[in-house]
């Protein structure tokens, strides 16, 4: 781990295992409470210097990095899919995805400005003038998950040292690996060891620490709702941005495309076997079309594979580990003996659970409340618009939802009417571009990424007023 600007070991160490078949990966180092400690006061020293860190040099580190990344995608999007969940397919998307992360931070770090104050708006004050310009905070505590272990990195690194800070980085204790090389990357492209510390060691211990210290300035964390909760009380006078997950709907209006709300639907409930914040774990379905929508959507349910995730053709990898697995497994147990009826799969093999689509769930169960985090999608049909959005609405999460219809007017009102962070029409909620603001309401969470949005909570205004004789 890269701890006091070098790279070191410990005695103790943490396997990095293949969530498929359960092979060693890798070992890091486990790192303890005098770690992150040792973290903590190295990041208090080098604040200075990474905010006198030359805006140009940010920008031609992160533009740099992004091209080395392109020239090795293949190595990284094997290291993404050895350590994590992901098939290769998906894995280059995401190296993909993670270059254009890091040059959005290099241009955003060349728009990182301020603006001027017209001071003589008040009587008294027009010999007064100035202006504010955003100034680091210091010290970031990026705390990432295991779905995306490479571009959420960036997602945190990027803003963090476009703005100045410097980060201390803690990844998931089980994929921790693409954040290391991530790191590497930056450093071979220009970065100042000493800006950016990695530790790796469990959250109950290491997080805690770095979260609870007053040093740090912002915590920017993605995760579970529970353990957002618990940063949220004894993060104190922080700023905090945290993308909690949800529970997403799709709502498939009577005049909608069905082959590409399907298709739409297909990718969103199974990409990253449902391990994702924007999981499509809601097919809210009017019935005129449910019956066409449904034969098309469990045609494309029966075609995901499942296997080997440096197979080519395998479209859908395991869950994180086989306790994940069997909870999902559980749950759905759980609402068939409740009257929910399986429509397709259910089963599990290990850490991989099969592609499943469920109806009947009852009002109230967990399938319908709460995030399953895994490849489980209810169905519900409705009657009209109004009773699509009130159930919709009904969660106490609100990331992203998506809509299918072809009238312009209806996708008006419903993107009014529901209260998410994002409404994607004739998307299912599964869609994101890297640069735009994403987070949501209620249960989600607080902030929003995107590189540019980010850099709101990694930022403070400093205001300078000059008094003129």
């Amino acid at each position: 781990m890269l701890l006091e600007g070098r790279w070191v070991e410990r005695d103790a160490t943490t396997e990095i295992l293949d969530p498929y078949d359960g092979s060693v990966v890798d070992t890091v180092p486990k790192a303890d409470l005098a770690d992150a400690e040792r973290a903590l006061s190295h990041a208090e020293r080098a604040a200075a210097s990474a905010r006198a860190w030359p805006v140009h040099e940010r920008m031609r580190v992160l533009a740099g990095a992004a091209s080395l990344l392109d020239q090795r995608r293949e190595l990284f999007a094997t290291r993404i899919a050895s350590e994590g969940i992901k098939t290769i397919r998906e894995a280059r998307r995401e190296a993909i995805r993670c270059a254009d992360t890091l040059r959005i931070g290099a241009e955003e770090a060349r728009r990182l400005h301020g603006e001027t104050i017209p001071f003589g708006q008040v009587p008294g004050s027009e010999r007064r003038v100035g202006a504010w310009t955003p100034e680091p905070v210091g010290i970031v505590v990026a705390i990432t998950p295991y779905n995306d272990p490479l571009n959420l990195v960036a997602h945190k690194l990027a803003p963090a040292l476009a703005a100045g800070n410097t980060v201390i980085l803690k990844p998931d204790s089980r994929t921790p690996l693409s954040a290391l090389a991530l790191v590497e990357l930056l450093i071979e492209a220009g970065l100042p060891e000493d800006i950016v510390q990695v530790v790796t060691g469990p959250g109950s211990e290491v997080g805690a620490t770095l979260i609870r210290d007053r040093r740090p300035r912002t915590v920017s964390f993605t995760g579970g709702r529970a353990t957002g909760e618990r940063i949220a009380r004894e993060a104190g006078l922080k700023k905090l941005s945290m993308e909690l997950g949800s529970n997403a709907p799709a709502i498939v209006l009577s005049d909608a495309d069905l082959e590409t709300a399907s298709a739409a639907c297909v990718a969103g409930a199974y990409a990253a076997a449902g391990q994702n914040c924007l999981h499509v774990q809601r097919l809210l379905l009017h019935e005129d079309v449910a019956q066409e929508f449904l034969e098309r959507f469990l045609a494309g349910a029966h075609a995901t594979t499942t296997g080997p995730k440096l197979d080519e053709g395998t479209d859908m990898g395991p869950m994180i580990d086989e306790e994940a697995a069997k909870r999902v497994e559980a749950t759905v147990r759980d609402a068939v003996a409740a009257g929910a009826k399986v429509l397709s799969g259910g089963g599990r093999s290990g850490t991989v659970v099969e592609p499943t689509v469920v109806s009947d769930v009852p009002a109230g169960h967990p399938l319908e409340l709460d995030e399953i985090y895994g490849p489980v999608s209810m169905v519900r049909t409705f009657t009209g618009p109004d009773e699509a959005v009130a159930v919709a609405n009904a969660v106490d999460f609100g990331l992203q939802a998506g809509v299918f219809t072809r009238d312009l007017e209806s996708a008006f009102r419903m993107a009014e009417a529901l209260h998410y962070g994002g409404i994607m029409v004739n998307d299912s909620s599964d869609y994101r571009i890297d640069a735009m603001p994403f987070g949501g309401v209620k249960g989600s969470g607080l902030g929003r990424e995107g590189v540019r949005y980010a850099l709101e909570a990694m930022t403070e205004p400093k205001l300078v007023c000059f008094a003129r004789s």
